[in-house]
């Protein structure tokens, strides 16, 4: 009976040892299984071998501009604009038909009054088939024909004319203390050469304005001092 018993005795002691082996087998096919992501995860690169980011802009630093106090500078951009020599102002602009023998030609034709402020004035006409053409040589005719107004000191006229020129007719007075008082083209004309404190009256019924413009130079080189 002793000599039975004893293989099976040695048969439940071999038991758990087979049963620890199928565990440690299981284990390591788990670990194996852990390993390959960390075999993965190890051959990507490290974060001290990735190339740096480069720095964020900030919100006025654009590119292809220099930051200038706070404002990227325009490529090109416009300097000071220099103050023209005279101020100038267009009286009246029309637009002009010729009829030909192949048909009509339009062109422009600009009056203009320019002035400094200070006494000269001068009225000229231009007349082209691009309208900034023709405000160039309006410029130019009335540069051509500048005036100097005799004033006094407080820019006042020494006395009151009273001209006709062609169809208009127009009466400058001094008058102290009333500023520019006038109407129309001749306004423009008192306005652009500087004169203050002057009543002025057109008694014709003309509306060309630049008849009245240059009946009002015409009333100014009549001034004496």
């Amino acid at each position: 009976m002793s000599e039975e018993k004893q293989p099976e005795a040695t048969t439940a002691a071999k038991a758990p040892d087979a049963v620890k082996e199928t565990t440690a087998a299981a284990t390591e096919t788990k670990v194996a299984a852990t390993d390959a992501p960390a075999a993965t995860a190890e051959a990507k690169p490290a974060e001290g071998d990735r190339p740096a980011r480069r720095p964020r802009r900030g919100a006025n630093d654009r590119r292809g501009g220099q930051q200038s106090g706070g404002r990227r500078q325009r490529r090109g951009g416009r300097g000071d604009r220099v103050k023209p020599e005279f101020d100038q102002k267009i009286v009246s602009i029309r637009r002009v038909t010729r009829v030909m023998a192949g048909g009509r030609r339009f062109s422009f034709s600009v009056s203009m009054v320019i002035g400094d402020k200070k006494g000269k004035v001068g009225v000229g006409v231009g007349k082209a088939g691009d309208t900034q053409l023709a405000i160039e040589k309006a410029v130019r005719s009335a540069k051509k024909y500048m005036i100097q107004v005799p004033l006094d000191a407080d820019m006042r006229i020494p006395h009151d004319v009273h001209v006709k020129y062609a169809s208009s007719e127009v009466m400058i007075m001094p008058a102290a203390g009333r500023g520019l008082v006038a109407g129309s083209s001749v306004r423009t004309v008192l306005e652009l050469a500087g004169v203050k404190d002057v009543s002025a009256k057109i008694f014709s019924r003309s509306k060309n304005k630049l008849n009245n413009a240059r009946a009002a130079v015409e009333a100014l080189k009549q001034l004496k001092k």
